[in-house]
């Protein structure tokens, strides 16, 4: 019996079990997938810090499992049972008293013909990742926020030839990012979607369409997806835990969701920012709340 589960093992996720564990409290992390922060070629809006987010993130890693246990698994369902919450993994099953909920969020999707087909065959959701594979070829970003704008100009910098589509005739980014990509001459396909993905073996074209209707073909070598993410809260949901209407877990100042013993942090919240360092400020606070919750 574990007093805390975290599921979760991004900044929000160790923070929370970093805290819950000083406090005395028997904790469990659970960790599935590798934390966006992972893929963040460099932080430096993170105080105290400047490095790659793979680095900042196995700092936080090591720290936080000084105090909780950890679990390599993938949880696939949550249920409570009185004042108890049974967390059934791959491989086993758990009983903890609180549950906090890190989970953060994945890559949203085209949804086009080719996009699934061509997953590491040319499609992409992480620059950082894959884009040495695309030195000197031609690819496009697809995007207009500050993610999409980042790897244009991450791949520009490493020796891609790209082009950026969007869907409107201006782009949501931060002011300062539009600048570094008109500075580097990043041209733009404005008011266009990808309709598809094509090729043989590997991606070879797309195929975009005009707001007025006109179709037309690109040929490229790749294709690097950045149209925002998608909050990992399936799990929360079959708990009866109240999303918004994009799937954010709706919580208040204290990270408390509508279930009674159950917290959120980070990413999966209906936070305003999603940074590393609010994602920290939620783990902590939530810890705190679990932990008046068991005790008060």
């Amino acid at each position: 019996m574990y007093d805390v589960a975290v599921i979760g093992c991004g900044p929000a996720g160790l923070t929370a079990a970093l805290y819950a564990g000083r406090y005395g409290l028997k904790v469990i992390v659970f960790e599935s997938l590798p934390s966006q922060l992972s893929t963040v070629p460099f932080i430096e809006n993170y105080p105290g810090f400047e490095g790659s987010g793979y680095e900042l993130l196995e700092k936080m890693k090591e720290q936080a499992l000084k105090f909780a246990e950890h679990v390599f698994d993938s949880v696939l369902d949550v249920k409570k049972d009185g004042d108890v919450f049974l967390i059934k993994t791959n491989g086993e099953e758990f009983k903890a008293k609180t549950v906090i909920f890190a989970t953060g969020g994945k890559h949203r999707e085209l949804g086009v013909p080719g996009e699934k087909e061509f997953i590491g065959r040319g499609v992409s959701y992480c620059a950082t990742c894959d884009g040495h594979f695309f030195r000197g070829k031609k690819v496009i970003v697809v995007g207009g926020g500050n993610t999409a704008l980042t790897d244009a100009i991450y791949l520009k910098e490493i020796g891609c030839d790209v082009t950026v589509v969007h869907r409107r005739d201006k782009f949501r980014a931060e002011k300062a990012l539009q600048e570094e990509l008109f500075k580097r001459n990043i041209p733009v396909i404005w008011n266009s979607v990808v309709v598809r993905i094509e090729g043989e073996q590997k991606v070879e074209r797309v195929v975009l369409k005009r707001v007025d209707g006109d179709e037309f073909t690109l040929d490229v070598d790749g294709v690097f997806i950045a149209v925002g993410m998608r909050p990992q809260t399936d799990l929360a949901g079959k708990l009866g835990v109240e999303r918004d209407h994009m799937g954010y877990i709706k919580v208040d100042k204290k990270q408390r969701t509508n279930v009674e013993g159950v917290f959120a942090a980070g990413d999966c919240c209906d936070n305003p920012l999603k940074q590393v360092v609010t994602a920290c400020g939620d783990g902590a606070i939530a810890a705190n709340s679990a932990f008046e919750y068991l005790n008060l």
